[in-house]
């Protein structure tokens, strides 16, 4: 079993744990204590495993604002969240 890698922000509140399989996100405070799953999925097989829950977070912001549901909207507000997607950056080697 490969040992599971961990990139820790705990000061921010913020904890990745890379794992043989997926990553885990752990979100904790005073007062929220969570923990977010990211796997290989049939939308995020294009990204790298080291990526894997960047890409998949984004993509899931970007189609979750996408469906246009004021709920949603009034949610995200409610939490201070606000999600803007932006152009990705041309590769150097596209241009070759």
């Amino acid at each position: 079993m490969v040992p599971e890698e961990v990139s820790q922000m705990a000061e921010f509140g913020l904890t990745i744990k890379h794992d043989t399989g997926g990553k885990r996100i752990e979100l904790h405070c005073k007062h929220q204590n969570g923990l977010l799953y990211v796997v290989p999925s049939e939308a995020s097989w294009v990204c790298s495993e080291e990526l894997l829950h960047a890409h998949s977070v984004a993509g899931f912001f970007k189609e979750l604002m996408a469906l246009g549901d004021p709920r949603i909207g009034e949610a995200m507000q409610r939490w201070g969240l606000y999600f803007r997607d932006r152009p990705l950056e041309e590769d150097s080697k596209d241009e070759d």
